[in-house]
């Protein structure tokens, strides 16, 4: 089950049960950190879920055995996200370099704690099928998306991960932020962008700030 190029993208989102053992859920992340799968864990606000752990790594398998550690360590998955890492086919051209980072990211990015991850898809109705729409338009909205983005470097890095096939929406968002203010005020200034106001289509919003493991059960 390993990845041809690039990465799965998996996210967790669980509930401690009342027999949480704390060490062996800390001795999970390592084993898969140690068997080259990245863990980032985070913190979350709101009753869907107390924690997230989004791994990084070439081989479902590995993943698997991470979420069943978590299962036998008494934490309650409660929501999951599953896709990949892609290079999206709006990226033509780009330099090489910015093309692998796309496939093998290096996150999180230091000083960007603040964490919000939701899935999209776009529109397939009558008045707005982003997939019947010709590619040079579709281009178009993806390069305003794209300058709309750009205006918070520094601020905010996102990893787009495609999930077409692999989960109920079309892609997953994660969003690592300077502070939660600049998460709204990112998300809130894209979704004028002709791109997401007429085709975007939004599942749940996780939000919560980066810590290791150990502060976080």
């Amino acid at each position: 089950m390993l990845m041809e190029d690039g990465l799965s993208v998996v996210h967790l989102f669980a509930k401690p049960k009342k027999n949480l053992d704390r060490d062996a859920v800390i001795a999970a992340v390592i084993q898969a950190e140690a068997a080259d799968c990245q863990v980032i864990t985070a913190s979350m606000l709101g009753h869907k879920a107390d924690m997230c752990f989004m791994t990084l790594c070439a081989d479902w398998r590995t993943q698997r055995t991470f979420q069943n550690a978590l299962r036998a360590a008494g934490l309650d998955v409660v929501d999951s996200y599953v896709s990949i890492t892609e290079v999206s086919e709006y990226a033509k051209g780009m330099p090489p370099e910015m093309l692998r980072g796309r496939l093998h990211p290096i996150i999180p990015p230091d000083g960007l704690n603040a964490f919000c991850f939701y899935p999209m898809s776009k529109k397939r109705e009558g008045h707005a099928n982003w997939f019947s729409t010709p590619y040079e338009r579709r281009q178009e909205m993806m390069m305003e998306h794209g300058k709309s983005g750009r205006a918070f470097a520094g601020q905010v890095a996102q990893v787009i991960s495609g999930s077409t096939g692999l989960d109920d929406f079309e892609w997953g968002v994660t969003l690592f932020a300077k502070s939660p203010d600049v998460i709204k005020e990112v998300v809130y200034t894209m979704r004028f962008d002709e791109g997401s106001a007429l085709y975007g289509e939004f599942g749940a919003f996780y939000v919560g700030y980066l810590d290791p493991i150990a502060n976080i059960v």
